[in-house]
């Protein structure tokens, strides 16, 4: 290993993420036996505008690169310098996938063993508040002249290389980072590889954090510690940029999938990470509501809210809450008109809904259609299902349930296989209560209806309309019908 030729590398660039970065200066130095054999410096030309916030780091500006080589005509000159060199910087998958990018632009395959000096100090100078080159060097006294130049800080990185050597004699971290199987040089800068090794391979959720502990992504996973990894090796920029951010991983097993969905949802309404984009976001649910009008007539009406509200009843689709007003209208013989499925005449005259007693008409008293309402109001409140959602805990003497009241998600939990659980009461002492969202809805949806009655316990069945109308319940199987009236 002391004969290895060690190539130490550093690259500016216009910015923009590893897709979309292009280089503008490189500096190469190559080490053997410790000492520096040879340099290799030149600006580059990116064929693309350099933003001015860049300038205002590097100082390298759009005139400086105007007569330097493009890249292609460099390319052959930076094979030729780095072959049969491990390639070595600070913060290595940057300027690796950086220069891999400008050589498949160019239609050829660059590849290198690569150490990472970040990784490397944090394994041999444990205990830093930061590893950023500049901190680094400072904290160890090397000297870092012309900082965000290539050169600049490729000649600080070789004595920080140098000094890791010496700390490293034998070469057994070297080695280890070295290993194909270790994946040290494609885990993030910050992120110290115990907290890797220690994650679980069971389902749970994680949690990505940034060096001010704040959560900036969280994600759910059948196996946490393979989905984690799966992170550091996309190629993709928000990938690269998420895994530059993360200098911490927590983790919370919940036994089974459909936990580790609702877990995360509750993590994402909280946290409102970062880098997460789906359920950031409330979406659309419609309300029927029922109010008193001029008249004194009690009306039923559709209501557009991103906000759960106490309702008569809570749809995450249109035309589900449109067929539920059909189906209260024809079953409790109310008047169309005023259940808000017909607005342009006086009298009724739905296409379908014949059965009106006349309150539009002036032939059925207030008192009388008002009563009528009631009911159908308070048929509809009871009808909201109660069930738990029983499943695998995060051990074997433990079952893990999420908890359905009134037809509104409470929450989920644990409890011992032994324990005496046979109502819905019993299970309030190991209730971790959860606000319900159109997310929480949806995971539960769509769990029931890919896996059906299996594991769930019904409690109280509630009254369902006897109607034609029902068409999700008469056309879907027996596994959708305890879901059927909570959509």
């Amino acid at each position: 290993m002391h004969t290895q030729l060690f190539a130490i590398i550093d690259v500016e660039t216009t910015g923009g993420g590893i897709a979309g970065n292009r280089i503008t200066e490189i500096c190469i130095a190559l080490m053997k036996n410790g000492e520096v054999v040879d340099k290799y410096t030149t600006l580059i030309n990116p064929e693309r505008n350099i933003p001015q916030h860049i300038t205002a780091l590097t100082g390298i500006d759009n005139d400086m690169v105007v007569n330097a080589p493009r890249f292609f005509e460099v390319a052959e000159e930076i094979e030729e310098f780095t072959k049969d060199a491990i390639f070595v910087a600070h913060n290595v998958s940057f300027d690796y996938n950086v220069i891999r990018g400008e050589f498949r632009l160019l239609g050829q395959h660059y590849n290198r063993k690569k150490l990472c000096t970040v990784r490397l100090s944090r394994k041999l100078i444990p205990g830093l508040l930061s590893y950023s080159l500049g901190r680094l060097c400072t904290s160890i006294n090397i000297p870092h002249l012309n900082r965000h130049r290539a050169e600049g800080d490729v000649d600080a990185t070789v004595i920080l290389f140098q000094r890791l050597l010496s700390l490293d004699e034998n070469f057994e971290t070297i080695n280890t980072f070295l290993n194909p199987r270790s994946k040290q040089a494609t885990l993030p800068p910050h992120l110290p590889s115990e907290q890797i090794n220690e994650l679980p391979e069971e389902p749970g959720i994680y949690l990505f954090k940034n060096q001010k502990h704040q959560v900036i992504y969280a994600g759910k996973a059948k196996n946490i510690k393979k989905r984690v990894l799966s992170h550091f090796y996309d190629k993709k920029t928000k990938e690269y940029q998420l895994g530059q951010e993360t200098h911490y991983i927590d983790y919370e097993l919940t036994g089974n999938e459909l936990l580790a969905l609702l877990v995360e949802s509750e993590h994402i309404r909280k946290h409102y990470p970062k880098y997460n984009r789906a359920q950031k976001w409330p979406a659309t649910t419609y309300q029927i509501i029922s109010y008193v009008n001029q008249r004194g007539i009690i009306q039923l009406a559709l209501g557009k809210t991103k906000v759960l509200h106490d309702s008569v009843g809570t749809f995450y689709n249109k035309t589900e809450a449109i067929e539920k007003l059909e189906e209260i209208c024809e079953t409790f013989k109310l008047c169309p008109r005023f259940c808000a499925l017909q607005s342009n005449t006086e009298k009724c005259a739905h296409y379908r809904i014949k059965n009106c007693e006349g309150i539009c008409e002036g032939t059925e008293t207030v008192a009388e259609y008002n009563l009528k309402v009631q009911v159908a109001i308070q048929a509809l409140k009871e009808n909201k299902p109660n069930f738990a959602i029983q499943g695998k805990g995060r051990t074997d003497g433990e079952i893990a349930f999420a908890l359905v009241t009134e037809g509104q998600y409470k929450g989920f939990g644990y409890f011992d296989r032994n324990e005496a659980i046979c109502n819905i009461e019993d299970y309030e002492p190991f209730l971790k209560l959860q606000p319900a969202s159109y997310h929480t809805h949806a995971i539960i949806r769509s769990h029931l209806k890919k896996n059906g009655e299996r594991n769930v316990i019904y409690f109280d069945e509630p009254m369902r309309l006897a109607t034609h109308r029902m068409k999700t319940i008469k056309k879907s199987s027996q596994k959708d019908n305890i879901f059927a009236e909570w959509r």
